[in-house]
């Protein structure tokens, strides 16, 4: 980690409200955006280890998606998230199956009030994931799909942040260096080479080589960023950068 993103302890940034911070406010807008925010960041890892463990049609399990993040703001469940003693999300994945469980024990649970929050999850996509990216021959049994949890976790992260580069490339005119960096580290091919790049979009390799250190460089830094906002204090993130990025 460079020298200028440590924070001593303490110096938790104040202008950057963690999504457990916003869920624990009082301001009700505040909880409604800071669960927006973890719903973003968790629904899909969630989405499909209901799916898996529990067996449930894409249908219910987008409800009890649903109903289970309703379930954090109605019953303040992050009041008793210790992060010392364990990251939110093994927190989050034991409240789902406490969730489910209860549902499941009783049926018909799921009908809320008019006024309850509602999330939009595309579960649709989250099924295409499903299907074309996993291979089922890879997915463990119901009973041990904590490593799983894990990895979906970290794929949304970074998916997110993506879509965030890209943003920000085209805020700043810079699609040729966002599509460079998509065609050579996003692409599923290694027969992608800076040479080709290079003659394919007019431009000198050295050109393409410092494009692609800069794309490379905002993804780190907006993945940062992201996942310091699913962080409570300074000692986590930085066990949990440690963790994603080795620094």
């Amino acid at each position: 980690m460079a020298q200028n993103e440590k924070h001593a302890p303490g110096n938790f940034p104040p202008t950057r409200c963690s999504v457990i911070e916003g869920v624990r406010s009082s301001d009700p807008e505040e909880r409604a955006r800071a669960l927006e925010l973890l719903a973003g960041a968790y629904w899909k890892p969630v989405y499909k280890y209901i799916r898996l463990k529990y067996s449930r049609a894409p249908e219910e399990a987008g409800d009890l998606t649903q109903g289970f993040f309703l379930e954090i703001l109605e019953r303040d469940l992050l009041q008793k998230f210790a992060p010392e003693r364990s990251r939110l999300r093994t927190y989050l994945r034991l409240c789902a199956d406490s969730f489910v469980l209860n549902e499941i024990k009783h049926a018909g649970r799921l009908k809320r009030g008019g006024n309850a929050l509602h999330l939009a999850l595309d579960v649709s996509a989250a099924e295409d994931e499903l299907a074309e990216a996993i291979d089922p021959a890879s997915i463990p049994a119901p009973g041990n799909l904590e490593e799983f949890f894990e990895k979906e976790w970290i794929r949304g992260l970074f998916t997110a942040a993506v879509a965030d580069l890209r943003a920000l490339a085209e805020a700043r005119g810079k699609g040729t260096a966002f599509r460079l960096f998509e065609a050579y580290d996003l692409a599923d091919s290694e027969e992608v080479s800076y040479n080709g790049l290079a003659a394919r979009n007019g431009i000198s390799v050295s050109d393409v080589t410092n494009q692609i250190a800069w794309v490379r460089r905002e993804f780190r830094r907006l993945a940062r960023e992201r996942l310091r906002q699913l962080c409570s204090s300074d000692e986590e993130y930085q066990r949990e950068a440690e963790a994603l990025f080795g620094d």
